[in-house]
């Protein structure tokens, strides 16, 4: 069952037993699958699903951090609520040492040899660990492997 279908029965599972909050996420989430499908004209990919999921799961850390800073304790709750229905549909994310490995598999195999070849290296990284690794960790990776 592809993530989009899972999202669908979730949704009908949540209208069936009251769950208001994970409704209204699931809501939020179909809603902007909906919207890139249209600018695409036609269905997303599961990696773009995974990708949007990331996109919103990102957004909601951000939230949690300035709501703390400006000490809203009950918004930083009810966005850490929501985080963890959105983390719920991501697949798991890869260890720092899974990235390395994958890191030096795509420096090897661009033929990189220095941090001029870095666009190279991300983008071929980038692609393959869409919505499990955070792009920072995967950059500061990639410029130990070419150092």
């Amino acid at each position: 069952m592809g993530l989009k279908a899972r999202l669908e029965a979730d949704m009908k599972s949540a209208m069936k037993t009251g769950d208001k909050e994970r409704l209204s996420v699931i809501r939020m989430i179909l809603s902007e699958i909906k919207n890139q499908e249209i600018k695409a004209g036609g269905p997303l990919q599961e990696n773009d699903v995974v990708s949007l999921l990331s996109k919103t799961a990102k957004r909601h850390k951000e939230s949690i951090s300035q709501f703390q800073l400006g000490r809203r304790e009950d918004l930083v709750r009810k966005e850490s609520k929501e985080l963890g229905f959105v983390l719920e549909y991501l697949p798991s994310p890869f260890s720092t040492e899974e990235l390395r490995d994958i890191v030096n598999k795509a420096i090897t195999e661009a033929g990189a040899s220095s941090l001029n070849d870095m666009g190279a290296v991300m983008k071929k990284v980038m692609a393959e660990v869409a919505g499990r690794a955070d792009g920072k960790l995967v950059q500061k990776l990639v410029q130990e492997g070419l150092s």
